[in-house]
């Protein structure tokens, strides 16, 4: 996991950081174009080639220089992985990569950050923080930036978690994932619990429409806009994805088995959705929201499974009865052809969920689709 630490630096500590963050920047760039014009992304060729001049040009530290050569390397390999034609890598905000006990380290209370002139200790918010740095989570390679006027420092945590013995697990949560619920819970003792989305939706109608008036403006301004706001959206859909994976792993806290649906793949499905719905359909992060889960489950001594979706809000959970009819997709309602057993589509997901969740801690397998 990522914990987010705002830094306090005095006035004369943020002009340092500044400088230092500016300086590893135009390190980044001239080293990529090193890379560029000669195609080397072998470590040992691109130390010998370039870290002499980047201690030299741009004053940076023997470490730095070091972290430099690295940023580069792993951002032009993350392009060629990504399928993308080979192009000159552009550092344009700064930043800066730093190293746990080589750049950086917590000592009495504050971060002990290298700088072009040193180390220097920067206060920082430690609500909230205590969980973090008790001593049990190892820290990796930090990435420092500045946003807003504010110093960040991310910094990735690792922790080794005993799983959850199976014997232990006390009861089974089913959880289906949606638009007008982003997620429906139905539990091992009969409840269900709504997470409302209409607020959500109605948010992100408004985040669709000023896309729409930014693009239709093709300025430079409006483009900058455009890209601000998706940041800004981006953010957002984290931030609610954190609070509803939060909320579900404290209201039903250890031992707990969440049966999730497996939407790999789910955005092929824009193929069948109506051009104008597929924002609407297809956009949300389900798969950030279930990666949260799973670990914040794991936290919590809970455990999670993800199961085909198919079926799940056809199938009647009181007969076993599949049919596309059951379901009034429209309306959100269910109404069983052969029992006649009525409820909310998305509760009945969540049911079948539920019961697949069961028969998985039964048998040990996932079933591969609705019963008979």
């Amino acid at each position: 996991m990522t914990a987010k630490v705002q830094l306090y630096p005095n006035p004369d500590q943020a002009t340092l950081l500044q400088q230092t963050v500016e300086a590893y920047r135009q390190g980044c760039n001239w080293v990529s174009g090193v890379v560029d014009t000669t195609h080397c992304l072998q470590q040992a060729a691109l130390h010998t080639e370039t870290y002499r001049p980047l201690r030299a040009q741009f004053g940076l530290r023997s470490q730095m220089a070091q972290s430099v050569i690295k940023t580069v390397m792993a951002r032009y390999k993350s392009v060629l992985a990504h399928g993308h034609p080979w192009t000159r890598v552009q550092f344009t905000k700064p930043a800066f990569d730093l190293v746990w006990n080589r750049d950086y380290s917590l000592k009495a209370g504050a971060f002990s950050l290298n700088t072009l002139a040193g180390r220097v200790p920067i206060p920082f918010a430690r609500q909230g923080m205590e969980r973090v740095f008790d001593g049990t989570w190892q820290c990796g390679t930090a990435h420092l930036v500045h946003r807003h006027g504010r110093w960040f420092l991310p910094v990735p945590m690792t922790k080794d978690v005993a799983e959850t013995d199976w014997a232990e697990i006390r009861q089974v949560v089913g959880l289906d994932f949606g638009i007008n619920f982003l997620v429906t819970a139905y539990d091992s003792q009969g409840q269900t619990t709504f997470f409302p989305g209409r607020a959500v939706k109605a948010r992100r109608a408004h985040f669709k429409l000023l896309r729409q008036t930014l693009q239709r403006r093709q300025t430079p301004s409006a483009r900058r806009r455009l890209k601000r706001l998706g940041q800004r959206e981006n953010r957002w859909m984290t931030d609610v994805n954190h609070q509803v994976s939060k909320a579900l792993v404290v209201r039903y806290g250890a031992q707990t088995l969440f049966v999730l649906e497996d939407l790999t793949g789910m955005r092929g499905a824009t193929e069948r959705v109506r051009r104008r719905d597929r924002y609407t359909s297809v956009s949300w992060t389900f798969y950030q929201l279930r990666q949260m889960l799973e670990y914040k489950a794991t936290l919590y001594q809970s455990r999670t499974i993800a199961v085909d979706p198919r079926y799940t809000s056809q199938t009647c959970p009181h007969c076993g009865h599949v049919a596309r009819g059951n379901r009034d997709k429209r309306r959100h309602r269910f109404a069983c052809q052969q029992c006649h057993y009525r409820s909310n589509d998305d509760r009945i997901g969540a049911m079948n969920l539920h019961r697949q969740g069961i028969e998985y801690r039964v048998t040990g397998a996932i079933a591969a689709g609705p019963r008979s």
